[in-house]
């Protein structure tokens, strides 16, 4: 079967506190399932290209429970390695109110896909007539054999003729900024489309400029990227805030729309701009990309969860300024 899209990365189970209650005081928790590759796939896959999802699963009820979300949302998961070993990580995510910001506490050492080693995927077949491959910096974050397993990857999909994407994503809590520097300056040279922000390109790669432009500009010369988008956010308060990308693409900056949020829950919005775009530049290119990347991960911090579960119509209709009455 040939695949749009193909991701790689660890999933999770999400815990969340109700009512805006810390993880000290709660009595119960809301169960999720996320993880920004899988997100990247579930978005992609409900706008209309065939996805799958790659990634290192303990069979247990929490593993089957990230398998079974996958495949309701047609994601293909047959590629999944599956092991009696390790654990499937967890993470808590509080929910603030200004002047107290949304936290994030991980439980995830030595789950499944940290463990995942060079040669445990076959990368010839899962690549055979897809289209394009996408991972993030989470992946190489998790340990030195899911970095060389993700290198393995990328180099997997460039042999077979597929685009490469990915995600900076750089998280401070998984590897310092050197480590990221040397993982994902290493990775670019495969790498045909970036996505990231500006705070994350100044982290990893210490490029600044005296605005987005000139920073895309500035990656694109760096490191010969077919693409770079940047996401950009406002975040006047915890609940308000603001959001639109930029993509720079064969010389030209594509703006997307800038639209003003009134969040449920902002985590995995970047995911859904990533398959948003993926999908608009699958199909029609940058201006289109740009444009579904902003609009879906806006739809997407609209309803709980990580998963993206926006549609092709509500996307057309949020992209004209729909009105804000009852859809009946």
């Amino acid at each position: 079967m040939g695949y749009d899209l193909v991701t790689f990365g660890e999933a999770m189970i999400r815990l969340s506190p109700p009512h805006f209650q810390r993880l000290e005081q709660t009595t119960s928790l809301d169960v999720q399932v996320g993880g920004a590759e899988l997100n990247v796939a579930v978005a992609a896959q409900r706008l209309g290209l065939e996805t799958a999802y790659v990634t290192r699963l303990t069979a247990n009820p929490l593993g089957r429970m990230i398998a079974n979300k996958a495949r309701e949302q047609g994601v293909d998961t047959s590629h999944v390695l599956w092991t009696q070993e390790d654990r499937v990580g967890l993470y808590f995510t509080e929910f603030g109110a200004s002047p107290r910001p949304n936290s994030v506490l991980y439980d995830r050492r030595d789950a499944a896909t940290a463990h995942i080693q060079p040669g445990m995927v076959d990368w010839k077949t899962v690549f055979t007539s897809a289209r394009w491959f996408h991972t993030s910096g989470i992946t190489p974050a998790l340990s030195a054999s899911a970095a060389a397993t993700t290198r393995e990857a990328v180099k997997a999909a460039k042999a077979a003729g597929l685009k490469v994407s990915i995600d900076l994503n750089y998280r401070a809590r998984l590897w310092s900024q050197d480590q990221a520097r040397a993982v994902m300056t290493d990775l670019m040279k495969d790498t045909d489309v970036l996505i990231t922000t500006e705070e994350d390109t100044e982290r990893v790669f210490g490029i600044t400029g005296k605005d987005y432009d000139e920073v895309a500009r500035a990656l694109a010369a760096r490191f010969g990227l077919e693409a770079v988008v940047i996401t950009l956010r406002e975040t006047p308060s915890v609940w308000r805030n603001t959001w639109g990308a930029i993509a720079l693409a064969g010389g030209e900056i594509h703006r997307g729309p800038v639209f003003d949020l009134e969040l449920v829950d902002r985590v995995g919005a970047g995911d859904s701009f990533a398959g948003g775009f993926l999908f608009g530049y699958l199909k029609e290119g940058p201006g289109m990309a740009v444009r579904y990347g902003v609009a879906v991960s806006a739809l997407k911090q609209t309803n709980p969860g990580d998963l993206c579960w926006a549609t092709p119509d509500e996307v057309e209709r949020t992209l004209k300024g729909g009105s804000l009455r009852i859809v009946r």
